[in-house]
């Protein structure tokens, strides 16, 4: 996360919320995946509402 937080910063992209660690694992699989997107304020809005389920809980 760090090395990635980095270079999206040296290049001028905030990191405004981000989730590290393991939530949608598949079986014998290794990797890492990236995920970006513009945060304007109504997904903003939607991101940080609470959420139960079975892979992710905050805010409840």
């Amino acid at each position: 996360y760090n090395t990635a937080a980095k270079l999206f910063n040296h290049h001028g992209i905030n990191i405004t919320r981000s989730l590290v660690g393991n939530y949608t694992t598949a079986l014998d699989m290794a990797g890492a995946s990236i995920t970006l997107c513009l945060l304007d304020d109504e997904i903003k809005q939607h991101w940080d509402s609470p959420v139960h389920t079975a892979a992710l809980r905050w805010g409840v």
